[in-house]
C-alpha cells in the first residue's frame, strides 16, 4: 500500500501528540518542567542519523541529496548540539537569543531534510530522485526515521523554543 500504512499510522498519532501537548493545560506543564540543558543533547542523535543516511546512500536506497553530501546540513545540528548545551547551560556563557537562533536554524534544517525525504520518496507527490528515491524510510527499521526520531527532535525544537521564549523562566 502506498504510502505505507505503518508510516500514516506512526506519524499522525505522533504529531497529534505533540499538537495535544501544547494545546492543553497537562501538557503544557509538563513540557515547561522539561530540562533545556537535555533536550539540546538530545539532537546528538542526528549524527547517527546523517551517518545512516549516508550509509542507505551508498547502498541505494537513499538519494544523495538527503546526505551532508548533498547538501543535507542537519548534521551540523548534531555536531554543535553538545558546545550549545555545554557553554548555553553548563557554563552559561551563550545568552538565551543565541540559543534560541540555534534552535530556529536547527529546525530550518530539520524541515529541510524532512522536505528532501518527502519529495523523493516513490509516492504520488515525489519531485525529486527519480534515479534513486528515497526507498529507505518504506520499511522496517528506517521506518521508525520519519515515525519517531524526527517527530522527538521536532518537539525538542518546539519545546526549547517555547521554554526559551517564556518571559518567567
Amino acid at each position: 500500500m502506498m504510502p505505507p500504512k505503518l508510516l500514516i499510522l506512526g506519524i499522525l498519532p505522533t504529531i497529534l501528540f505533540i499538537v495535544w501537548l501544547f494545546l492543553s493545560k497537562n501538557g503544557r506543564i509538563f513540557i515547561d518542567s522539561l530540562p533545556l540543558k537535555q533536550l539540546t543533547y538530545l539532537n546528538t542523535v542526528r549524527i547517527a542519523v546523517e551517518i545512516l543516511l549516508f550509509c542507505l546512500f551508498l547502498n541505494g536506497a537513499v538519494p544523495q541529496l538527503m546526505t551532508f553530501e548533498g547538501g543535507n546540513l542537519d548534521i551540523i545540528s548534531g555536531l554543535t548540539a553538545p558546545l550549545i548545551a555545554w557553554f548555553g547551560f553548563t557554563k552559561r556563557i551563550l545568552n538565551r537569543k543565541l540559543i534560541l537562533a540555534w534552535n530556529f536554524i536547527c529546525l530550518a534544517l530539520l524541515i529541510n531534510i524532512v522536505v528532501r525525504a518527502l519529495l523523493s520518496t516513490p509516492l504520488p507527490i515525489q519531485k525529486l530522485a527519480f534515479d534513486q528515491p528515497n526507498i529507505a524510510i518504506l520499511n522496517f527499521p528506517f521506518v521508525w526515521l520519519p515515525v519517531f526520531i524526527v517527530p522527538l527532535v521536532l518537539f525538542g525544537h518546539l519545546v526549547s523554543i517555547r521554554q526559551l521564549l517564556s518571559s518567567n523562566r
